[in-house]
């Protein structure tokens, strides 16, 4: 049951960017405006924007509703559809494969060394997901986001780029429907790789409620940007997802996604 602190009910709210998506994406459901959770960002320091997807119920919870639908570089959250894609398409064999980060320096030391998906994803390794990259290309990329329908599905020039300095953009009402659909596997892709990727995505349990999550950060972006995607399925096997994006003004506000956005869930009473 969701807490009734100041909600403002709207009814078939478009929460459209001008672009075109996919049947059945959901754009079009009533959306519960909980007001009273702003101060929830206050309390945190930040500027952002929180939408949960109560998927059996086909509702959409917003704070901050206005910005919920501004499209914004998806920087590290583009692993989860990155990992599906590297998989489908053969860049990645399985999630055992061992993947080069190339021996470069790279900014994180923990990133200078070969990972597997999995590990790369603890650690949002850069440089093993652009030997992703590589190696899917940008065919393949234009190919699959339009597949997925993928936020504005542009990928431009640059692969190894294109997720952190655009132009790939993505809502957080598309990031949270996107992570919906891969949570109860039905992505135009393999069930086998839809459940490799969700195996990836598990950070936290509670009871029987499991918790799926990936944060990302683009430094790209004026401002920079924060995101923690992903959902939470309960003991019943209700789905709930959500996507969490913040203006970084400083390197303290980076700290403040999951905390900030595991605040928002418990007062919306889905986790933990």
């Amino acid at each position: 049951m969701m807490r009734r602190s100041f909600l403002v009910f709207v009814t078939g709210i478009c929460l459209c960017s001008g672009q075109a998506h996919p049947e059945g994406s959901g754009f079009e459901r009533t959306v519960v405006e909980h007001k009273g959770l702003e101060d929830v960002f206050r309390q945190y320091g930040v500027d952002g924007a929180f939408i949960l997807l109560d998927v059996e119920n086909d509702r959409l919870h917003a704070v901050n509703r206005d910005r919920v639908a501004d499209r914004r570089f998806p920087a590290s959250t583009f692993k989860i559809a990155n990992s599906l894609i590297a998989l489908e398409t053969g860049a990645v064999s399985n999630e055992d494969e061992v993947i080069p980060y190339g021996g470069k320096p790279q900014p994180i030391k923990v990133w200078e060394r070969d990972m597997t998906l999995g590990e790369a994803m603890k650690v949002s390794n850069v440089a093993v997901f652009q030997e992703v990259a590589r190696r899917v290309g940008l065919d393949g990329y234009q190919e699959w986001l339009s597949t997925l329908g993928y936020g504005n599905e542009q990928v431009g020039s640059d692969v190894e780029r294109f997720w952190l300095r655009g132009p790939l953009a993505i809502s957080p009402v598309e990031q949270a429907e996107f992570a919906a659909r891969l949570a109860s596997g039905t992505l135009p892709a393999s069930k086998s790789s839809q459940s490799t990727v969700r195996d990836l995505l598990l950070v936290g349990r509670n009871g029987q409620d499991r918790l799926y999550a990936k944060t990302g950060w683009s430094i790209s972006a004026k401002p920079q940007i924060g995101w923690w995607v992903g959902w939470v399925e309960k003991g019943d096997g209700s789905i709930y997802a959500f996507a969490l994006t913040i203006d970084i003004v400083s390197r303290r506000d980076v700290d403040q996604r999951k905390p900030l956005g595991k605040a928002l869930l418990k007062a919306l009473r889905v986790y933990p």
